[in-house]
Formats: C-alpha cells, structure tokens, sequence
C-alpha cells in the first residue's frame, strides 16, 4: 500500500479505516477483521468513545504494533496543555500503546491558545508519546498561523474531503509545507453512490461509485482517507479503490461538481473559509 512519509515524523498508509460511530465489540470485531484484510492504518479518536475497543482490537490482532498506523485526537474542551497531556496519556492507555503514531487536535475552539496547545503537543512529541502531530477541521487562516506565526511541525490536517466538498486552497498550503491531508467523510456518508456522474464513471470502469470517489482521492499527492466501514465486504471494497485508475475525462468530470456539500458542521464548528 503506497504510503505518505514527510519529514515531520509521519508515515501514514493513504487509506485506512474510520471507526466512528462504531463503539465496543463492533468496532473491536472491525478493526481486527480490517487488520486480517490488510489495513494498517486506524483513525480513532477520544470523542468518538471507541479508542479502548480499537486497543483490545490492536491486542487482538497478530499484526505486530510496530506495523499499524494509529491516529487518534484530543477533544475540543481539552485542549489547555494539562488537560492535553492527560487525554493523550488516558488514551494511550485504551489504546494499550506507547506512542500514537499522529496526534490531532480535533476541533478548535474560538477562545483556545493556538501557542500553548500547540506546545503541549509538541512536547508529546518530544516524549516520545505520539510520533507525529497534527490539527483537524482547521480553517486555513489558522492553519496558517500554528505553522507559519507560531512554527508548528505538524505532519498532517485531517478535514471533510469529498468529490463534493473542495478543499483546494488546504491541500495546496499542506503541499507546501510538506504535510498530509487526511479526507474524512471520504464518500460524502455514501452520498457519491447517488451522483449519476460518478455512477456513469463507476459504470464505465467495472467498479462501484464508492471505489471511483476513493480512488479519486487516493490518487492526489499528500491525500490519505478513511472511510469507515464494518463489514468485510465494504472494507475490502475500499481497499479496491486503490487500484483504481481514473482518466483525464473522469478528472474534468468530478472537477465539475459542485465543491460546497459540507456535511459536517457542528454547533462547535469554526467558521469555515469558502470552499472551492
């Protein structure tokens, strides 16, 4: 599986699985069967309450540690450097692990202190806790300022990332600076098997729709995703995807549909730049 490296610490298979909302023996059975398919990169988080049934998954598996990436993040409310510190160290314990292979922050909020919570996680890092760090749902003008005001070397962004959601602008700043962007909601929550356009181009190439939306996306430079996905088939669906190949028609296609669908947006939420 082609992988993403930076020289900011990452090395971060380009597709892996999602895990929310999937909690306890469901998301323990997932994980292990997605492991025995060939994935080797989880996406889990504090918020989503699973990460103690993604570690008994880990223990589990016959996949040695070492070979699995594991991103997980801190939640909104926690994001002063104690309380940062604390959620990272409780969730290695659930993950049953040493080391996180990237750290985010999951959301920002509009009283945080960009510096100081970016320091706390640069300090995991340098503990050795999380091997890499990252932000997620950052709006490009902050994003900006943790890496270019305050210096931050973060390795990734993990954002909503779909055919029908563009995230140009973030993806050219995380080019530039030599980070990962992780699409989360990957298949618009299954919307893209309902857009005749990228059914024509499934059509076309013997595949599903969900196999054209993921392989456009896998194909990008810097791009990772992680759908979820419980079930055998669907996982080994997605691992499909990777070998699928669009052309410069399926291209000019998907670049042609509308680009603001966001389907994430909470109360909580920043306010979003204008997509494009």
């Amino acid at each position: 599986m082609e992988h993403i490296v930076n020289r900011h610490g990452l090395d971060m298979p380009k597709l892996g699985l999602g895990t929310w909302p999937m909690v306890g023996e469901d998301c323990t059975r997932a994980v292990v069967q997605a492991l025995e398919l060939g994935y080797r990169h989880i996406d889990t988080a504090a918020g989503y309450q699973n990460e103690d049934a993604v570690g008994a998954a880990l223990a589990a598996s016959p996949v040695p540690r070492e070979q699995i990436h594991v991103t997980s993040k801190v939640w909104w409310d926690q994001l002063e450097p104690q309380a940062l510190r604390v959620s990272c160290e409780r969730s290695l314990r659930d993950l049953r692990s040493e080391y996180v292979d990237l750290f985010l922050i999951h959301w920002p909020t509009g009283d945080m202190d960009l510096r100081r919570s970016i320091d706390a996680l640069v300090a995991l890092k340098e503990r050795g806790l999380a091997r890499a760090i990252g932000v997620a749902n950052f709006p490009l003008p902050l994003l900006r300022e943790a890496v270019e005001t305050i210096g931050a070397p973060l390795a990734a962004i993990q954002v909503e990332y779909h055919v029908t959601l563009g995230q140009s602008k973030l993806l050219d700043f995380a080019r530039q600076h030599e980070m990962a962007l992780t699409a989360y909601s990957p298949l618009a929550r299954n919307r893209v098997s309902e857009i005749p356009a990228i059914v024509d181009i499934a059509r076309k190439h013997g595949v599903l729709p969900t196999q054209i939306a993921l392989g456009w996306l896998l194909e990008q430079a810097n791009v990772a995703a992680v759908p979820k996905a419980g079930g055998a088939v669907n996982q080994a669906s997605n691992l499909a995807s990777l070998d699928v190949r669009l052309d410069d028609e399926d291209r000019a296609v998907i670049a042609a549909l509308p680009k603001g669908e966001r389907l994430v947006s909470p109360a909580f939420a920043p306010q979003w730049d204008e997509v494009v």
